[in-house]
């Protein structure tokens, strides 16, 4: 089948006016991504068997009069970092007890289902979301669809190939410091880390516990709203999750920007040097696209923003190496070398430098709250640069280079990555919103509108085209 909807929205209308089945849609979704792994490698387990059982039942429900909603027989896949009754859970790492996780779904995969939604497979990932891949762990090395020479971003790597190589019409990524929203710009779609504490973290292997977040990577700001309205909400499992009723995320989707208020945070997310130039207009050009539609732009200042991600690092490197001291010490031959490298970074942190940065988070979060009290949403850069080759990626001058993602998870606020436009070379760029806590749906419509009058989040992949940007 090669007549298939491009997004969640447009698969839900499909499936209602019975255009296609379910069971079409999951085989056809099937199908494609056991022909792009020798390609795209996106997966590390493709749960074929329990995917169109799934989708039978889907079918059978909605001709008995059953509607769980939007995501009723949808295909999504989910990081191999979260917890799964019908595939093994890896975390990309040879280091990870098989049996972790057997028999149970993750919070999030209850919630999602509960809603309808297919578990298609379990998506690729860096080892334990922090290791850049090593080709001598024996895991597939995700690929971008753009260019497969290029990242696709970690460290929801197969997630963000697999969404824009359309293999899968959405999926769960992970983010502690830009995991979801790197990937996101790198690939061209969109992606959002939700207000920590909004979304269960139960039954996803950690990295920063205090950092963590679980979020959905789509086309499209719409279908990112859908899938987090079914995922969010209290759960008395995860000690961080925050006992609050859930906003519709839908509510402000109305395409108009008149009035709304857009912070221009440009000391720091727009003069330091390692900012590649073609990111920053394009950027800037979307602010101003926003403007011509009836937004305020307002400069606005977070003076501390430049020492976030030192205080970011100490903090999730040293939650990390907590997590990972008995293995690390049991046996490090087995972890990829990029991931041990990162972990052991957490042992040279006293407990002085995790203090002090725990300081440097209240004020940097304080920071937030006021630029915030001013304006509806910030809007920065998402990455440094466009997608950079896996020959390329220099990962010692990776760690050093700012970071316009790390921050938020600093602060909790929401972000969110939707791509506006794209490089001479053909690689998509992503701009970032930024929120306040727990007020998604206005970022949501920031996102929405500017999506209503801009065609890049239409830009696929072409096979054999890898240079030239396709719209549909």
């Amino acid at each position: 089948m090669t007549d298939l909807p491009s997004t969640i929205v447009e698969a839900g209308e499909w499936l209602r006016s019975r255009r296609l089945s379910s069971l079409e849609l999951t085989q056809a979704q099937l199908d494609n991504a056991a022909a792009a792994q020798d390609t795209l490698a996106a997966f590390i387990t493709i749960a074929h068997d329990s995917a169109l059982a799934a989708a039978r039942q889907a079918d059978q429900e909605r001709a008995s009069g059953i509607d769980r909603g939007p995501l009723h027989g949808i295909p999504i896949g989910v990081k191999d970092i979260i917890a799964t009754v019908d595939a093994p859970t890896t975390a990309n790492s040879r280091v990870m007890d098989p049996a972790w996780g057997d028999g149970h779904d993750a919070t999030v995969m209850t919630k999602l289902r509960a809603a309808g939604a297919i578990m298609l497979g379990k998506l690729g990932l860096n080892e334990y979301a922090i290791g850049f891949p090593d080709p001598d762990t024996g895991f597939r090395i995700p690929k971008n669809p753009w260019d497969l020479e290029r990242f696709p971003g970690g460290s929801s790597s197969g997630t963000g190939a697999a969404v824009a190589g359309g293999l899968i019409l959405g999926g769960l990524g992970t983010d502690t410091g830009g995991s979801i929203r790197g990937p996101s710009s790198f690939c061209g779609i969109t992606g959002i880390k939700a207000t920590f504490g909004l979304v269960s973290k139960e039954g996803c292997v950690p990295l920063g516990y205090s950092l963590d977040n679980i979020g959905p990577m789509t086309h499209t700001v719409r279908d990112c709203a859908l899938m987090l309205q079914a995922m969010a909400g209290f759960d008395p499992a995860d000690p961080c999750s925050v006992n609050r009723p859930v906003a519709n995320m839908l509510a402000g989707l109305d395409g108009n920007l008149t009035g709304v208020r857009i912070g221009v945070p440009r000391e720091y997310f727009f003069d330091v040097p390692e900012l590649d130039p073609e990111v920053r207009q394009a950027v800037l050009d979307a602010i101003d696209g926003m403007a011509v539609e009836g937004a305020t732009l307002v400069d606005i200042s977070i003076p501390h923003a430049a020492i976030a991600r030192h205080a970011q690092r100490v903090i999730m490197f040293g939650e990390a190496y907590a997590y990972h001291e008995p293995d690390l010490q049991a046996h490090p031959e087995l972890y990829g070398k990029y991931t041990r490298q990162n972990i052991r970074q957490g042992a040279f942190f006293s407990a002085a430098d995790y203090v002090q940065a725990q300081r440097v988070r209240s004020i940097i979060k304080a920071e937030t709250i006021q630029a915030l009290s001013e304006v509806d949403v910030l809007v920065t850069p998402t990455m440094l640069s466009t997608a950079p080759t896996f020959a390329g990626y220099d990962f010692e001058s990776m760690m050093k280079q700012p970071t316009f993602t790390g921050i938020w998870n600093l602060t909790g606020s929401p972000a969110i990555s939707i791509c506006c436009g794209f490089s001479k070379a053909g690689l998509p760029i992503g701009m970032q919103l930024v929120g306040k806590a727990f007020d998604e749906p206005t970022m949501f419509k920031v996102g929405d509108a500017y999506q209503a009058i801009t065609d890049w989040h239409l830009a696929v992949p072409q096979p054999g085209a890898r240079k030239e940007v396709q719209l549909v």
